[in-house]
């Protein structure tokens, strides 16, 4: 009787257990064939907001390193559990991974910056993606649309199609060693006028040759001197008649103007006169040595001299002086932005990327790690402990309209516009070495400039 009622129980027991396992298959679990997916596909029922799968990102690095972007990307990865990162990084990030490109299989998002890399050419070349309509629907956290939030506008191309997002507002204009100046008795200048009387006495106090820059790559002249000079002189319009080798615009009394100034410099003997073999580094070098006062660089340099600044120099930056006294100094945005590739793989996760990068937080991360600012409107810098005193100074004057006058420069559309605009850019870059070696005048510059001008126009 006892073996009989362990056997009931026994069986009792086994049944109960059966019964389980078919109640836990029979639920709305899916089959392996329904779950099942093709290798390298993306999904959009896992992760964060229902984005997984792999996401390449490609950037530069430069003069503001790659700290920034390790500490975004690791923060993505937390919210985005889903998604699998692979960076594609370096300083030469652009030559390595154009192959790519070309071959149509390119990383889902890019930071596009650095040699290698242009993106009027990727836009021409259909490269990138049109994210108009996804862009113009993101808000900040204030519920305030991204597109209304840029200090520097995005750019709307071919009747208001958006190709990238103006991620980095970088400028150029003129540093200097703030204490070195406090130690001597020397002023800021506010102007042409009282920049040159300032140079003067410096050669003359010091014995050194004031104002430096680089020969080998006379971009940094021409985008910390003479589009400031140009835009302060003429405007958005002379600044971009200017570059785009428009024949009127080199013929103007003002361009005339700017090139005496230049030339008063030089004459001056107010330039090093080792500027043409200097490489960036080279420039940025002897100026932190106290060999010259003034250098014209952007945003990046007190990051990417890190390592050699002497102790107790005090980064100073002000916008290139070239306007006239009474007149508002001038500042040329130098944006660097950030696209999604028209054949990404995973585009859903490459615009949750950007949407993630562009809040305060990161913002203030960005001016902490890179000494830049983000492209971002009304960002308080002034209480963060971790900003340089010399960007607190500049974000505070980019935020405030009446310190400074700053000038878009536009992108050509047309590709003939674009080919003419390579070659007055390359030919402006030529003719800055001349002039400032002392080998030409004002009125052969301009003239020289004039006559490109009419080549590439046919006139």
């Amino acid at each position: 009787m006892k073996n009989t009622v362990y056997k009931k129980g026994w069986l009792f027991l086994l049944a109960t257990l059966l019964l389980l396992v078919l109640a836990a298959c029979s639920g709305d679990s899916a089959t392996p064939e329904e779950t099942d997916t093709e290798p390298g596909t993306t999904t959009t029922d896992e992760g964060a907001g229902g984005i997984s799968g792999e996401l390449e990102i490609q950037y530069f690095v430069g003069g503001y390193g790659d700290t920034w972007w390790k500490t975004v990307i690791e923060d993505f990865k937390k919210a985005y559990p889903d998604v699998e990162v692979i960076e594609h990084s370096g300083p030469n990030i652009n030559t390595e991974m154009n192959t790519r490109w070309i071959s149509n299989d390119p990383p889902d998002v890019v930071y596009i910056d650095g040699n290698g890399s242009n993106e009027t050419q990727m836009i021409s070349d259909g490269q990138l993606m049109d994210i108009s309509e996804w862009a113009k629907g993101i808000t900040l956290e204030d519920g305030t649309p991204l597109i209304d939030s840029f200090i520097s506008p995005v750019e709307e191309l071919d009747g208001g199609k958006i190709y990238s997002l103006p991620l980095v507002f970088d400028t150029w204009g003129v540093w200097y060693d703030g204490n070195w100046f406090e130690e001597q008795g020397w002023e800021a200048p506010s102007d042409f006028d009282s920049w040159l009387a300032s140079m003067k006495q410096i050669k003359e106090e010091s014995g050194i040759a004031p104002f430096n820059t680089t020969g080998q790559y006379p971009q940094y002249f021409q985008r910390g001197v003479l589009y400031p000079a140009f835009a302060a002189a003429g405007g958005e319009e002379l600044l971009n008649n200017l570059s785009n080798g428009v024949v009127e615009a080199w013929e103007s009394d003002e361009a005339l103007e700017v090139m005496k100034k230049v030339e008063e410099i030089v004459d001056a003997g107010l330039v090093d006169t080792g500027f043409a073999a200097y490489s960036h580094t080279q420039s940025q070098m002897n100026f932190l040595l106290h060999k010259n006062a003034y250098i014209p660089v952007g945003f990046w340099l007190p990051n990417e001299m890190i390592n050699d600044t002497p102790e107790g120099f005090e980064y100073s930056f002000v916008p290139t002086p070239m306007n006239d006294a009474g007149k508002p100094m001038a500042l040329i945005p130098d944006i660097r932005p950030v696209a999604i590739a028209q054949e990404a793989d995973n585009p859903e996760a490459a615009k949750a990327f950007l949407e993630f990068i562009f809040t305060e937080k990161y913002a203030q991360k960005f001016a902490e790690s890179t000494g830049a600012i983000m492209n971002l409107k009304n960002v308080d810098l002034s209480s963060n402990n971790n900003v340089p005193a010399f960007l607190k100074g500049i974000n505070e004057m980019i935020n405030n309209p009446g310190a400074i006058q700053i000038y878009e420069r536009s992108t050509p559309t047309d590709t003939n516009e674009q080919e003419i605009n390579v070659e007055m850019t390359n030919e402006i870059k030529l003719q800055i070495v001349e002039i400032l070696m002392g080998r030409i005048d004002a009125e052969e510059f301009v003239e020289r400039l004039t006559n490109k001008a009419k080549e590439l126009r046919g006139v």
